[in-house]
C-alpha cells in the first residue's frame, strides 16, 4: 500500500509499505479518504518532542472506507461494508481498527465522504454544552467545528452570535443559522458589541473553538454570571493563563469538551451518522479542499495557513 511518512518538519515522503494484517478483534479498512485535523499542525511543525520519521500513515485519524479483511473473532461486519472508524494511521491506503471502534455507514450516505472522528467530536461538544432553546450562545471561531456547532445550536432554538476573523467565515456562520456576527478584530470592541446585543447580560453559553490564548480570554468576558464556557479549541501549544477573578466573580461553569474515551467518541459518531443520514446536518459544503495522498503536505499547509474559502481539507485515495 502507499503510505505517507513524515521525515522531518514540513517534510513528507510517500512510500510503499506492507499491507497491515488484522489481528483478533480487528478489521482492515481500505480507506477512501481521511480528514486533515488541525491537531496535526504541531507535529508537522516539528517541535522538540517530535520523533522522525513517523510510522507509515501516522497522524491520520479521520478515516473512512470499506471493510477489506476481518480478523479472528469479529462478528457483525462483512467485507465490502462501508464504514467510519477510529483509526490512527490513516494517511495511507489501508488501516486497522478495533471492531468495536467501527461504525457501519448507511446506504443513504453512499458516495459521500464521512470523516467520522471530527463529526463525532462536534456532536459530543454540542451535547456537553447543554444548549437549549431561548439561550444566547456565542461561538468564537467559525471553522469546520464552529460552523457545525452554529447549525446545531441554532436548530436547537438558541440565538447564536458568531465571532470570527475572516469575512468568509462570518458569511458562512449566517448561512449556518447565526443571528448575529461580529468580526474578531478588537477585544474591547467585541465586548462592547456583545453587551449591546444582550442588554448587558452577556451569553448563557460561550464556545471557544480556536485553541489560542486571546479567544479563551474573550470567552470568559462574554460569559454571563452562572453561564457556561465551553473549551472546544485544541490548546496544544502550551500552558494558558485565565482571569480567575472574573471566573470566580461570575461563578461560571467551565467545560473542557474534548473526549478521549473511545466509547464516547463512538457515541458522537453515531449521532453524526444519524444527523447526516436524516438530512438534519449537511457537512458536504464544509469540505472545501481535497487533495490526493501525494499532496498531503499541501493539505497540511492549507490547514495551517487557511487561505480564503478554506474550512476543511480531505485527503482522498480513490
Amino acid at each position: 500500500m502507499r503510505a505517507a511518512i513524515l521525515t522531518g518538519p514540513g517534510q513528507i515522503r510517500l512510500e510503499e509499505a506492507a499491507l497491515p494484517q488484522p489481528g483478533p478483534g480487528q478489521l482492515r479498512i481500505r480507506l477512501e479518504g481521511c480528514g486533515v485535523c488541525a491537531s496535526n499542525l504541531t507535529p508537522w511543525a516539528g517541535p522538540e518532542w517530535m520523533r522522525f520519521p513517523t510510522e507509515p500513515g501516522a497522524l491520520g485519524h479521520e478515516g473512512w472506507g470499506v471493510v477489506d479483511a476481518v480478523g479472528e473473532g469479529v462478528t457483525g461486519f462483512s467485507v465490502g461494508e462501508r464504514v467510519a472508524a477510529l483509526t490512527y494511521k490513516s494517511y495511507a491506503e489501508y488501516d486497522l481498527a478495533e471492531a468495536d471502534a467501527v461504525l457501519r455507514l448507511p446506504d443513504s450516505l453512499a458516495g459521500q465522504p464521512f470523516p467520522g472522528e471530527p463529526l463525532g467530536c462536534a456532536m459530543n461538544i454540542f451535547r456537553r454544552s447543554g444548549i437549549e432553546a431561548g439561550q444566547t450562545v456565542a461561538i468564537i471561531g467559525i471553522g469546520f467545528l464552529g460552523a457545525i456547532l452554529t447549525r446545531l445550536a441554532s436548530d436547537a432554538g438558541a440565538r447564536v452570535i458568531a465571532i470570527s476573523r475572516r469575512p468568509f467565515s462570518l458569511d458562512l456562520a449566517r448561512r449556518m443559522g447565526a443571528a448575529e456576527v461580529i468580526p474578531m478584530e478588537d477585544h474591547h470592541a467585541i465586548i462592547g458589541q456583545m453587551k449591546d446585543l444582550t442588554g448587558g447580560r452577556f451569553c448563557d453559553r460561550v464556545i471557544e473553538a480556536v485553541g489560542k490564548q486571546w479567544p479563551l480570554d474573550l470567552a470568559g468576558e462574554l460569559t454571563r454570571e452562572r453561564g457556561r464556557l465551553i473549551v472546544a479549541g485544541y490548546h496544544q501549544d502550551g500552558p494558558r493563563q485565565v482571569n480567575m477573578w472574573l471566573w470566580n466573580w461570575r461563578g461560571i461553569d467551565v467545560i473542557n469538551a474534548h473526549e478521549r474515551d473511545p466509547k464516547v467518541y463512538l457515541e458522537g459518531m453515531r449521532e453524526a451518522i444519524e444527523a447526516v443520514a436524516s438530512g438534519r446536518l449537511d457537512p458536504g459544503p464544509l469540505y472545501t479542499h481535497r487533495y490526493p495522498l501525494e499532496r498531503l503536505g499541501e493539505a497540511l499547509n492549507a490547514t495551517r495557513d487557511r487561505p480564503d474559502g478554506f474550512l476543511k481539507a480531505l485527503v482522498t485515495y480513490r
